[in-house]
Formats: structure tokens, C-alpha cells, sequence
């Protein structure tokens, strides 16, 4: 690595900034927490810190304020007590006085949550690690600390306070997960076993075209396999047959702007990228195949096919090296789960060390409960992609300038 980790620091008796992604799905309803997996993952972090003596200070976040998702983090910290040895404690606070005194009481191996840090209104500029370390977080933290540790890989995407600006001012490591997160990421991306297959579902055709470009032409995949809107896009650009309801559904989306890109990127790689050959459609509520020949026009795409399947897990069944970004259809309804569920089935059977992103992918892992055919699941979807992409991510960076 080409910064610090835990391993490389004496935790004992030190207070310890941990910044991590707490950031979880919530009822829209009850705004209830109904996917805890990061909380729980970033557990290890926290107590390996704790368990070495040290107070433990935890930042996250939960949503932007004026999204539905925009909490406050006390139920997070009623979750985080079901992973640790003792119960955290939770100050409804962050910079204030009572953050402040709560910082000060805490006993070696004690833990304790503040608020959303989201809740000040300077977290969210993206500014240099110099420019946020003169910010009221940073300047009000720091006095208090003695060690910075960045665990929210998932956050690294982006330049926020409370992901760069401590690292200016404090020394600095990565915790566990973000650890794990560059490793698996690093044996997919750097220098990746061949044959390489990245994998794309989903309905964010901006960001993957770019990944697609890149690993493509830098040689790092040998081969991407498409689902989802991604492939529907693809398939219009390159003259397929995709139907005007399709067509009419990317022009809501607006992802009409995409078709240039599209159209490139076809041109550039006919031979590399491998469209579904039939699709799962819905006829009176019920799943049905067709094949790309004899797609009806009126239809609406939900899945990749059978034979779609069978050929993307001929493809997987050889690889090396995989990634798979977002789900292959709409898996949220059972009818047309079967593309996702059954290919990553099929990477148990793989010899391929597979890395596994993005939010919808990663719910349908748990929800199917085939987690443990994939090698590696990440905890982070835009940060992922950023990183595929051969973008520098501001947290990582802040953390190799902090060894400078």
C-alpha cells in the first residue's frame, strides 16, 4: 500500500477519528434502517481500534439534506451496538459543545457516534484537504485527536471535510475496510489475471460508458458483458432492435444524449462487447422470451434471457479476473431476477476472482442470498466506478500525501 494502516500505528490511549460510510438504505416509509451490511462491515475497524485501548470517535453520514434519506445517525449507533463488545454512545451533536465535553469523557475503548456530519453545511464543498482543514470540523476536531483513520471507501470519490481535511492536520491511516476495498480492487484492476471480464448492469449509462472506455482501451478487460439499461443503450446505438417503447423510455430518462457516446464506443470495441442475445419481457404480468429477431415493439426490456445467461456464464466460467457493477435486470421483481441471480450463480463455478459493486447489486446478493459465489463485495458503488475509471479518488490521495 502506499499509505498507512492500522497496522503501522499504536492505537493505545489515543483518541481516533474514524471516518467511515454508515450511509444505509432506509424505509421510505418508516425511514427505518433495512440493510445494516455497512454497519456492520465498518465494525471491524471500530473494534479493532477499540479492543487496542483507544477512544474511538466515529464521523459518518446518512443521505443530503432535502433527500428523502436525510437522517439523524441515532438508530445507526443502536445498530453498531448489536457489533461491538459494549454499547457506543450517541451525542446528538457534532462540532458543539456537547460533541466537545462527550470527546473529552470518553475512557480508553469506549466509542462514541456523533451526528450526521451532513448536518454542516461545509462537508459537502468539494475543496482541497488545505482549504477544509481551515473549516470549523476540521479546526474543532482535530485539538482533540490524535490520529485520523479513513475507513469510508465508499465516500473517497468525494473532496468532503470530513474525508480529506483531517489528514492535513492529524496523521493519518485507512482502516479495515478501506484496506480490503483497494486490495480486491487493485487485484481486478491493476494488474488482472487473464482473461479479464467486466460485467455492467444497472441505469447509469455516463458513468459506465467512461469504465467501459477505459479498461477496454488500456487492455485491462479482455472482454464486457451488458445488462440492464446499459445494454439497451447500446444495443439501439449499434442498430438493434430494442423497440419504441425502449426507445421512448430512454428519451424520459434522458439518456438520448448518451446514443454519441454509445455509438463510439460500439464502433471502437464490435468485438469486445457482448449485448443479450434474447430479453425477458412482460406479457399480462408474466415473464416471456424473445429473442433480439423477434422483439415485439410495444414491450418493455426487464431482464437478459436464458440463453443470454448461459452465454454470459460460458464467458464468466473461463475468466480469470472479474467485476460485475449493478444488476442485470429489474431484480426488485422476482419475474425478472433470474438474469442476475443466476449468472452470479454461476461465478461459484468460476475460477475467476470476482469483485461484486454498486447498491442494486449488492441488495440483490443478500435478498437471493448468493453473496458467497461472488470473492469480494464492495461496499461502494460511485467510488468503485470512479476508481475503474482510472480516476484519482480524493480520499485515497489525502491519505498518500499524509505519509509524505
Amino acid at each position: 500500500m502506499s499509505f498507512r494502516t492500522l497496522d503501522d500505528v499504536d492505537v493505545k490511549g489515543k483518541t481516533a477519528l474514524v471516518r467511515v460510510d454508515f450511509n444505509s438504505p432506509l424505509d421510505p416509509k418508516t425511514l427505518k434502517i433495512i440493510d445494516d451490511s455497512r454497519i456492520r462491515l465498518h465494525s471491524d475497524t471500530v473494534n479493532a481500534v477499540a479492543d487496542k485501548g483507544a477512544k474511538v470517535v466515529i464521523l459518518a453520514h446518512q443521505g443530503r439534506k432535502g433527500d428523502a434519506d436525510y437522517t439523524d445517525l441515532s438508530q445507526h449507533a443502536q445498530v453498531l451496538g448489536k457489533y461491538l463488545k459494549h454499547p457506543p454512545k450517541f451525542v446528538k451533536d457534532v462540532i458543539g459543545t456537547d460533541a466537545v465535553n462527550a470527546i473529552c469523557s470518553l475512557q480508553g475503548g469506549q466509542v462514541l457516534l456523533l451526528d450526521n456530519v451532513r448536518s454542516l453545511d461545509e462537508e459537502t464543498k468539494e475543496l482541497t484537504p488545505q482549504e477544509h482543514a481551515k473549516g470549523k470540523l476540521v479546526s474543532t476536531l482535530s485539538p482533540l485527536a490524535d490520529l485520523f483513520i479513513n475507513d469510508a471507501f465508499a465516500a473517497a470519490h468525494r473532496s468532503h471535510a470530513s474525508i480529506v481535511g483531517f489528514t492535513v492536520t492529524l496523521p493519518s491511516v485507512a482502516g479495515r475496510v478501506m484496506e480490503r476495498e483497494l486490495k480486491a480492487l487493485k487485484r481486478v484492476y491493476e494488474d488482472p489475471e487473464k482473461p479479464s471480464v467486466y460485467v455492467f448492469g444497472g441505469a447509469k449509462p455516463k458513468e459506465t460508458f467512461i469504465v467501459i472506455d477505459h479498461v477496454l482501451g488500456k487492455g485491462i478487460a479482455d472482454e464486457v458483458l451488458v445488462g440492464g439499461m446499459i445494454s439497451t443503450v447500446l444495443a439501439h446505438a449499434s442498430g438493434l432492435n430494442v423497440g419504441t417503447r425502449n426507445v421512448e423510455e430512454i428519451k424520459a430518462k434522458g439518456f438520448e444524449k448518451m446514443f454519441p457516446t454509445a455509438e463510439a464506443i460500439m464502433r471502437k470495441y464490435p468485438e469486445s462487447i457482448v449485448i443479450p442475445i434474447d430479453v425477458a419481457i412482460d406479457s399480462d404480468g408474466k415473464r416471456k422470451e424473445v429473442s433480439r429477431r423477434d422483439f415485439p415493439p410495444a414491450s418493455e426490456i426487464r431482464d437478459i434471457g436464458a440463453d443470454t445467461v448461459f452465454l454470459f456464464s460460458k464467458i464468466a466460467k473461463y475468466a480469470k479476473s472479474l467485476v460485475m457493477n449493478g444488476p442485470l435486470g429489474l431484480f426488485e421483481d422476482e419475474k425478472f431476477a433470474l438474469g442476475t441471480v443466476e449468472f452470479v450463480r454461476s461465478l461459484s463455478r468460476s475460477k475467476a476472482y470476482s469483485v461484486m459493486g454498486g447498491g442494486h447489486s449488492v441488495a440483490a446478493l443478500d435478498q437471493y442470498g448468493i453473496a458467497n459465489c461472488v470473492s469480494y463485495v464492495s461496499t461502494g458503488g460511485g467510488a468503485m466506478m470512479a476508481y475503474l475509471s482510472g480516476e484519482k479518488l480524493p480520499g485515497i490521495e489525502a491519505l498518500k500525501a499524509a505519509t509524505r
